[in-house]
């Protein structure tokens, strides 16, 4: 691509903020656009659509809370049709991995864009300090339908990083990135982790989904978005993305970032209170 312009939704986001600052260390012209930022966008509000639009040459495209919400699939296809009207040729996808809900919005982008490609990710390692599990981490207690099952965790960086990639590089029109982190991780390993990271005991309580909408309210996330991400939980978090995958590594051609290294770096920035 010769002279682009790129948007990234949610801009100002864990994935988008990351994004932004990437391709613009690489001197690449950036348009970020949210519900909060100067440019506005709202997916659900299509006369924002075409100001986020006009002049770019790829989008990067995350939707919340999630691709596998009824209706999203239709969104996702009205959206890439407007894109493509537009003239935005290419479109990175954010997905998640193992949603089978999640498919048809993937579809949607990949049947319409002339360049489309899929970033499907496991769970985030900064969910722990960036989001929902950071006050149970505080509070030294992780409440989680989760059981015994092993998730490969991703760190954001690595996912920013290939996103970013994919966005300004040719090559990777038509692919399916299925990312994951380089080790398969119980939320018992991630507890011991987060205990050596911080210097403090976290215990991880294996929960029903009440429960972990109960002690989410603690952090005033409301029922009406804790019930969703625990149905979730209960879904995804079946043993389904028990797997590796080294799509960090070809893509990049480095390793992928450990849970450890992750925990490491975000106990240095003070999130988890001082050691």
């Amino acid at each position: 691509m010769t002279t682009q312009q790129i948007l990234v939704l949610g801009g100002t986001g864990r994935t988008g903020g990351r994004i932004v600052r990437l391709l613009r260390d690489r001197g690449v012209s950036t348009r970020v656009a949210s519900r909060a930022s100067s440019q506005p966008f709202d997916w659900h509000d299509p006369a924002t659509w075409d100001a986020a639009l006009s002049g770019c040459t790829a989008a990067y495209l995350c939707y919340s809370p999630d691709l596998a919400f009824p209706g999203v699939a239709e969104l996702m296809a009205r959206f890439a049709t407007r894109a493509d009207v537009l003239g935005v040729r290419r479109l990175v996808l954010l997905s998640g991995r193992g949603e089978e809900g999640a498919l048809a919005s993937e579809r949607a982008v990949m049947d319409v864009a002339e360049e489309a490609t899929v970033v499907r990710s496991s769970w985030f390692a900064q969910n722990f300090s960036e989001n929902f599990l950071l006050g149970p981490v505080l509070r030294g207690r992780l409440v989680l339908p989760a059981g015994d099952v092993a998730e490969p965790f991703v760190d954001l960086d690595d996912l920013a990083a290939i996103a970013a990639t994919a966005l300004v590089d040719d090559g990777h029109a038509g692919a399916v990135y299925d990312l994951t982190g380089p080790e398969l991780l119980s939320m018992h390993d991630v507890a011991a982790e987060l205990s050596r990271a911080t210097g403090r005991t976290i215990e991880y309580t294996p929960s029903s989904a009440e429960q972990f909408v109960r002690d989410v309210a603690l952090d005033g996330v409301p029922r009406e978005e804790a019930e969703p991400l625990a149905e979730l939980f209960e879904t995804v978090l079946d043993g389904r993305n028990a797997s590796l995958t080294t799509t960090v590594q070809t893509v990049l051609g480095r390793p992928a970032t450990t849970f450890s290294e992750y925990a490491r770096r975000a106990a240095a920035t003070g999130v988890w209170g001082a050691r």
